[in-house]
């Protein structure tokens, strides 16, 4: 696809969230009004300037993922808008500052390329674990913690002679720092990790010196993320370092050894944490727990069968009855406005994503440009994976949040970044 097609597409998606925000004024019996112009000025300025930054910076890259994640980040905005429009208008200039920072990645690399990024694998690895212990400052600290819905993972800085709280998720941004590490030490250990010649027992393990680290990097934010009860964001890093040990050595031992731990950590938690085994409760049989526990998953169950095929509108639902409709949920609330027809269609948003990563992942020569696409595109994989499993009932409820779609300025700001390293990862393969 060239580039010209790349800008058209992303003024489509500019024109999308526009209608959506039209459409939902319309419902509302009002007419079209200045919400309309800033909606489309914002996604072009946002994507645009990323889209000017490609051509400058990064000519060679994939033309798919832009488009691909202006699509998704409007139906997300569409949903948020119609849902609550203060936090819709929080998003618009979190999506500015998003793509500012995307543009910045480029820019910052145009000259060194991502190779630079491993040359500081331990400082970018003590950066991510000094992100993920930030939510434990104390409450009494301007810059502190904040514990949502039992879990400690956000940030707030009181701004001084303003009525105005400042709240950041480090963790965001951490889980991308692990991933650069993990690239880079893979992209060395690689083959030394796929030998796995001694034994314990029947068991086959590799040589301690070679997985040490990477044990050690992975135990650490476990413990720090269990501690948090962040305990959705403690399985997504989990299953990341499982995913990427397996596509540098091809070994099952790690997937296998991986599922065995994930099912006693998952025995663990419910054991020991009262909020996992409500969840895991409410998953089981959500209506025996309609009034408490399960209300979320069954208000998105009847969202979602209320949707069929065509969706009941824009605006003329209801997902304002679902608990975190614009963040855990947002995907219901797409299913019961847009129906089966807007479910496929985001689901075929996020495919094309992940294949487009991939591809980038398959076709790089080095490795450490491999692992890194291929680890990056597992994130988003896996994170849509587990927050849609949740909303379809097939997994428990992470309160995780949904990459492009969710609303959040923490979330928004990863996902732009993942998108320009895997932008800067292509270009340096195609040229």
């Amino acid at each position: 696809m060239t580039r010209t097609a790349e800008a058209g597409l992303i003024v489509a998606a500019a024109l999308l969230a526009a209608i959506g925000v039209a459409i939902v004024e319309f419902t509302r019996g009002n007419w079209l009004d200045a919400q309309v112009a800033i909606t489309f000025i914002v996604f072009l300025a946002s994507f645009g300037g990323l889209h000017v930054a490609v051509r400058t910076w990064a000519s060679g890259a994939s033309s798919l993922l832009v488009p691909t994640a202006a699509f998704l980040t409007a139906i997300g905005f569409i949903e948020i808008y119609r849902i609550d429009g203060e936090a819709a208008a929080i998003q618009r200039w979190s999506l500015l500052i998003a793509g500012a920072l995307g543009a910045l990645v480029l820019w910052m690399l145009r000259s060194s390329g991502v190779a630079v990024l491993k040359r500081y694998r331990y400082v970018l690895l003590a950066v991510g674990m000094a992100l993920l212990l930030l939510p434990l400052l104390p409450d009494s600290w301007p810059l502190h913690g904040a514990t949502v819905n039992g879990s400690r993972l956000w940030v707030r800085f009181e701004v001084p002679g303003i009525d105005r709280v400042l709240s950041f998720q480090p963790g965001e941004i951490a889980k991308i720092l692990i991933v650069i590490f993990l690239a880079s030490y893979l992209a060395e250990r690689a083959d030394a990790m796929a030998e796995v010649d001694r034994r314990i027992g029947p068991f086959k393990i590799p040589e301690p010196r070679n997985i040490g680290p990477v044990l050690v990097a992975a135990g650490i934010a476990f413990v720090i993320l269990i501690y948090q009860r962040d305990l959705g964001a403690s399985l997504l890093l989990f299953a990341l370092f499982v995913t990427m040990l397996y596509m540098a050595t091809g070994r099952s031992f790690y997937v296998l050894t991986g599922g065995l731990l994930a099912l006693l950590g998952g025995f663990v938690a419910y054991t020991a944490f009262d909020h996992v085994a409500r969840r895991i409760e409410a998953w089981i049989d959500p209506f025996a727990n309609y009034s408490d526990a399960g209300y979320q998953t069954v208000q998105g169950l009847f969202a979602m069968g209320s949707g069929s095929l065509t969706g009941s509108g824009i605006g003329l639902g209801r997902p304002d009855l679902i608990p975190a409709a614009t963040t855990d949920f947002i995907f219901a609330a797409v299913a019961e406005e847009m129906g089966l027809a807007g479910s496929i269609a985001v689901l075929a948003g996020y495919a094309l994503f992940v294949a487009a990563g991939f591809g980038i992942a398959i076709r790089s020569k080095d490795r450490f440009r491999k692992y890194l696409a291929g680890g990056l595109t597992a994130l988003v994989a896996l994170q849509a994976l587990i927050i849609l499993s949740g909303v379809l009932r097939l997994f428990p409820i992470t309160g995780l949040t949904l990459p492009f779609m969710s609303y959040g300025g923490s979330s928004l700001i990863a996902s732009f970044t993942i998108v320009a390293l895997l932008l800067r990862v292509s270009h340096e393969e195609r040229a």
